[in-house]
């Protein structure tokens, strides 16, 4: 690989106001004003119109329900309502749909910043036992990191559950595929670029048996788990009916308290679900958009971090969002943040939950963050628009202002947006393609 000095850029996530130098994938120095480079470089690219930030990293998404934004079926609905409405919409869903899903999250994703995602996909219609190989195509061909979550139902309407049976498989189907998948793509170390997750969806739609299952498995391949915890009061119902215990106690009788979880949302948790969290490094990955479209409450991310537990950002499923759009949602973490507590909550603290905390959460040490020997992975954005003009600070300018849309994008030292657009992506063709699959789901 080529190395780069990225030279006087506007604003840096970190400190380097002389620039940053890449070698080889990844960082390698960070320069004060005036400073050059220790060695020589092969290019010089001129920062000064850019506010640099680490690469933004995705920890909950949906990726399919991008074919069903805004379903008429189920807007203006809370979360079990919302399913209910969508499961037999999604159950309709095919490879081919899937692929395209897939592929246009993933370039929204990228062009807004993000350079490393999760998805969490847990529905398994018929002829759609290859979701997570079409997955990683895809991540691979744009280029993205990714944390594949094999996620899972197992609960369906006639065990009690809120899927249909069309939608779930069995135990020993599941957990043969999570072997298959964490062997045959599973990435460990220091620029890992495919890395795989055990999912079970949610306590409303897996058996216990397939959550302590899963847990024994990751621990065995020692690879991360995921799954949706208190999103809902009506989850935690629910839990107390079905399981006669919280969602959090739920969670560590079936074995998952641990360092290796992060769960999407957490929102109803109480001051002492907060602190066993906090003390077992239980990662939690703040939604605040679609907490906000599904009315479900607001995460307890100040009183999460102060015990210890790291916070992470996710744009969740692009069904309650409507959008996956990172950058829009550190945004919206600001802003929903400051109602629940004041002013005294920062863009620092969006922006961090977005790298440094989310790369926590997915158990990473070599990205989310602008310093020597991280992976080269970065998101330039400009200050050109309307909406920046008279901004003072230019990174604060980013969140308040409303950026949503990166000029630049950096993947393992390779440029994988380039002047607002994806490279080797033809945007217009991907629109039409996913829109006439959309279609199918009306």
């Amino acid at each position: 690989m080529r190395s780069l000095w990225i030279t006087s850029p506007l604003a840096v996530l970190g400190s380097a106001p002389g620039g940053i130098v890449l070698r080889n994938g990844r960082i390698a120095e960070l320069l004060t004003r005036g400073q050059k480079p220790s060695a020589p470089v092969d290019e010089i690219f001129d920062g000064s119109r850019h506010v640099v930030l680490p690469g933004l990293v995705n920890t909950h998404h949906h990726f399919y329900q991008t074919l069903t934004r805004a379903h008429p079926q189920a807007i203006n609905k809370e979360l079990f309502d919302w399913l209910k409405a969508l499961y037999p919409v999604w159950a309709r869903l095919t490879p081919d749909a899937m692929r395209l899903g897939t592929r246009l999250a993933l370039t929204e994703l990228l062009m807004s910043g993000v350079t490393t995602t999760s998805d969490h996909h847990y529905l398994f219609p018929a002829k759609l036992d290859d979701a997570m190989d079409i997955q990683v195509e895809e991540a691979r061909r744009i280029g993205m990191r990714m944390t594949v979550t094999r996620g899972a139902m197992n609960l369906s309407v006639k065990d009690g559950g809120l899927p249909p049976d069309s939608v779930v498989q069995d135990e020993d189907t599941i957990l043969a595929d999570c072997e298959r998948v964490i062997g045959k793509y599973h990435e460990r170390g220091a620029g890992a670029t495919i890395q795989i997750a055990l999912a079970p969806c949610s306590p409303f739609s897996v058996t216990r048996s397939l959550m302590r299952s899963c847990g024994e498995l990751a621990e065995q391949h020692d690879c991360r788990l995921h799954t949706h915890l208190a999103e809902t009061r009506d989850e935690d119902a629910y839990c107390r009916a079905m399981f006669g215990m919280s969602p959090l106690d739920y969670l560590e009788d079936a074995g998952w308290l641990s360092d290796r979880t992060w769960l999407a949302h957490g929102i109803h948790f109480d001051d002492a679900d907060v602190k066993r969290l906090g003390r077992h490094g239980v990662g939690v990955c703040h939604c605040p958009t679609s907490n906000m479209v599904l009315a479900s409450g607001q995460c307890r991310t100040r009183e999460l971090e102060a015990a210890g537990a790291p916070v992470g950002l996710g744009v969740d499923g692009s069904a309650s969002n409507d959008s996956s759009n990172l950058m829009e949602g550190v945004r919206h973490a600001l802003m929903i943040n400051r109602l629940t507590y004041d002013a005294s909550v920062t863009h620092v603290d969006a922006l961090r939950w977005a790298t440094q905390g989310s790369a926590r959460c997915l158990g990473r040490n070599d990205i989310g963050e602008i310093a020597v020997g991280k992976e080269a992975d970065l998101a330039l954005f400009t200050l050109d628009e309307l909406r920046f003009s008279g901004a003072g600070d230019p990174l604060a300018a980013l969140v308040l202002c409303g950026a949503h849309r990166a000029d630049r994008v950096m993947i393992g030292g390779r440029w994988r947006v380039i002047d607002g657009m994806p490279v080797g992506i033809d945007l217009g063709q991907l629109r039409a393609a996913h829109g006439a699959a959309a279609r199918q789901f009306l």
